[in-house]
């Protein structure tokens, strides 16, 4: 059972319960885990190939007019200091630190790389740029509150009302979106997005067994043998019926002039016949029935990282201490939480990176100024 504290003394500000501070570092965690998911901070991704999905940065002060990514740890090693702009996560990338777009610039953690990387797709994002009014974010200009929400095709991010939808979803009634430029270039969604997710599969399984009239003669069979053009057609006629796609495409499919919002599990129900296997590699969509594709599962496998979260922990800590250690232990926190901002404040301030020691650092001088007092001599109270 989760315990409130007893009220703290003090009139202007609210009275927080451990739970609560636990709760607060939790969600903390989690939006971590969102950005930087099973990313590596210590070392460049580059000689892994192209990843097929990671956290990525472009960097503003090594050379603005070049669209090119860098992988976290290069953001923490290569550009400690410099303008970043945070995409998020993109898929299929290799790390440009250091190449041709760098315009000398050795990556200090992978200094031998190939001049660029082809394969890479890259967009607006790469600017500072996002949603088809192509503004910066946060926008200094723009003064309505609005959530920004990644296609999963393009993945460019867009504001929720420049995706057409009016009332938009609420964020618990779906997991994907697909923006209205890409329903538009790949019409073929809208058989998917306009049925309801109960829809049940029309694809009808295929025969297990073949039979193998090589080698018998019509006499035998008592048939003529087809050829090879009549085969075809019988075989795309098949295919057709076995589609799911193409009995979803005989009823009314209405094309809208908006983005789709999707509920979880919709990629399962994509049709994976052959024909549509075909479609989805000349259209670049093969991701799309790649599960591992999803940014859920790349938000998974950071979470999956450690055995228990900083709130089961704390929750453990808390449930094994009275009443009294719990206030002190919040009093602690709350001078943590307090000496922490003022010493990152610094960082804000100038542009900087925080690394790994200088965290070590602050917790070095915090853990002195502790042995300090426990040594102070107690003042002599004159009653």
């Amino acid at each position: 059972m989760e315990e409130s504290l007893a009220p703290v003394e003090n009139s202007s500000e609210d009275v927080l319960s451990m739970v609560d501070v636990l709760k607060e570092e939790n969600d903390l965690e989690e939006e971590a885990n969102a950005v930087l998911g099973d990313s590596d901070d210590q070392n460049c991704t580059y000689p892994k190939g192209y990843v097929p999905r990671q956290a990525l940065y472009a960097c503003a002060t090594c050379d603005p007019e070049n669209l090119a990514g860098v992988c976290l740890a290069c953001s923490l090693e290569c550009h400690e200091g410099h303008e970043l702009f945070e995409l998020y996560t993109k898929r299929n990338f290799r790390c440009d630190c250091g190449n041709s777009k760098f315009s000398g610039k050795k990556c200090k953690l992978c200094p031998e790389k190939e001049e660029t990387n082809p394969k890479n797709q890259y967009n607006q994002n790469f600017k500072g740029l996002y949603c088809t009014c192509h503004r910066p974010y946060p926008d200094p200009e723009d003064e309505v509150e609005d959530e920004m929400i990644q296609c999963v095709i393009c993945e460019d991010w867009y504001h929720g009302r420049h995706l057409g939808v009016a009332p938009l979803p609420s964020c618990d009634n779906y997991s994907e979106v697909v923006c209205s430029d890409c329903m538009k270039k790949h019409t073929f969604l809208w058989a998917y997005a306009l049925q309801s997710q109960e829809t049940k599969t029309l694809v009808t399984e295929e025969a297990n067994s073949e039979v193998d009239v090589e080698g018998i003669s019509p006499e035998k069979t008592g048939n003529k043998v087809e050829d090879n053009s009549d085969k075809e057609t019988n075989k795309k006629s098949q295919n057709e019926e076995n589609c799911l796609l193409v009995n979803l495409q005989k009823g009314k499919v209405d094309i809208n002039e908006s983005g789709a919002f999707w509920k979880d599990g919709w990629r399962k129900k994509l049709c994976k016949c052959a024909n549509c296997m075909a479609m989805y590699k000349d259209s670049c969509l093969e991701f799309l029935v790649d599960e591992a594709d999803t940014v859920h599962n790349y938000e998974q496998r950071g979470r999956n990282k450690t055995a228990s979260s900083q709130y089961e922990k704390g929750m453990r800590a808390l449930s094994s201490m009275n009443r009294v250690q719990q206030v002190e232990v919040l009093h602690g926190f709350n001078d943590l939480k307090s000496e922490l901002t003022d010493y990152l404040k610094k960082f804000a301030e100038n542009g900087k990176v925080v690394r790994e020691e200088d965290i070590r650092e602050f917790f070095s001088g915090m853990e002195a100024r502790k042995r300090q007092r426990a040594t102070d001599p107690i003042p002599f109270m004159c009653k």
